[in-house]
């Protein structure tokens, strides 16, 4: 499998973070170009790849990972407890024959992401 994936998963409740809009954009011509917008299953992830691997190209690429809401949204959190909101994670694709998977693991007081597999 090539191309771009992810998922968000709430690491302080074990589970995945649903209804969690991510806008994908590609680096062009110096500029940052919203390419699309998605949103998070029940499962935190895509229901389809972000980017398939049939349009994987070299290139810089960014998600940003909307958060914000659905931490506002948890019980009991006040928007004072959220110290990172919409956290954006820039990457560049070097292979597009390889697959590039950018979960994001989230709390109302971190962020952490890694390239998956």
């Amino acid at each position: 499998m090539a191309g771009i994936t992810t998922h968000i998963l709430d690491s302080e409740r074990g589970r995945p973070a649903p209804g969690v809009r991510i806008d994908f954009s590609v680096m062009e011509e110096g500029r940052w170009r919203l390419v699309k917008s998605v949103v998070t299953n029940a499962d935190g992830r895509t229901d389809s790849p972000i980017l398939p691997a049939a349009e994987a190209k070299i290139g810089q690429y960014q998600l940003e990972f909307f958060i914000d809401g659905y931490l506002k949204s948890r019980p009991g959190l006040s928007e004072a407890d959220i110290f990172v909101d919409n956290p954006v994670v820039r990457f560049a694709v070097f292979d597009p024959k390889q697959h590039y998977h950018v979960p994001m693991l989230c709390t109302p007081g971190n962020c952490t992401t890694y390239r998956g597999s």
